[in-house]
């Protein structure tokens, strides 16, 4: 099983399929994973698998290690497309998250104005009124909705601690529309159970979320690189397809990455 670990606080820049030219922040240990979901289809592998002995970057780690890659790229006639919190977890968990996200967009106007900053977060912690209103600075406030079936997000993302889904569409309705929903769809089984959700008894409580929480954006995609568990399978290029029309047929601007 190959599993990927990224280096922190800056890896990259990567290619995004979603994104573009994207330098990757990673708010997490540079050995392993923090996270308050244990996906079975993360890249990073499962949180048990990659425990971190190293602590977490300070947020002066990060600005100095930032503002040193901006200046290098700068340098090198290179442009990112976007400045993206991702890596080895979740990064909102870090407790300078707010005050990070601050700095970034300091650093943002200074050496490249025109790149955007993003968040991939999956939305556990967007009840906390500092990182909602970090989260509303950003560019790209990319908050996770695999579904809206508490037993099938236990089932796969295995959030850590109490969840409700329905709390999590109430929080992400506070943003008014300043947030872009991004779904995982795919097919297959893992312990013998179905992860399928791209039937009707998924997609059409999802989309009715959707409609409610009127994002500025969806994003729907589906399996790219190995997975920590067996059986998985992508979504097929039609399914993503279907539910994108769907999702543009409410208005609201949706993307499909297969």
């Amino acid at each position: 099983m190959s599993t990927i670990i990224y280096p922190s606080p800056i890896f990259g820049p990567v290619h995004s399929r979603r994104l573009g030219l994207s330098l990757g922040i990673n708010l997490l240990p540079a050995d392993g994973k923090v996270c308050s979901f244990d996906c079975i289809y993360c890249e990073c592998g499962f949180n048990e698998d990659h425990r971190p002995s190293l602590p977490m970057p300070t947020r002066e780690e990060v600005a100095l290690a930032l503002e040193k890659k901006l200046q290098q790229m700068e340098a090198e006639g290179q442009v990112p497309d976007v400045l993206t919190f991702a890596g080895n977890g979740e990064p909102t968990c870090h407790p300078h998250f707010a005050e990070i996200i601050g700095d970034t967009i300091l650093l943002r106007n200074r050496y490249c104005p025109q790149a955007k900053v993003s968040v991939l977060s999956n939305s556990t912690m967007i009840h906390r009124p500092q990182v909602h209103d970090a989260l509303m600075l950003v560019d790209n406030n990319i908050l996770k909705l695999d579904t809206v079936d508490p037993i099938y997000i236990n089932k796969v993302d295995h959030p850590a601690g109490t969840y409700d889904v329905q709390v999590v569409i109430d929080r992400m309705k506070a943003f008014h529309g300043h947030v872009i929903i991004q779904t995982m769809f795919m097919r297959g089984e893992c312990m013998g159970e179905s992860v399928d959700n791209t039937g009707e008894e998924y997609v059409a409580p999802w989309l009715d979320a959707v409609r409610a929480i009127a994002p500025q954006q969806v994003m729907v995609y589906t399996i790219d690189r190995e997975t920590p568990a067996h059986g998985l399978l992508k979504a097929t290029h039609e399914q993503l397809d279907s539910i994108r029309d769907r999702v543009l047929a409410l208005g609201i601007p949706c993307t499909a990455s297969y």
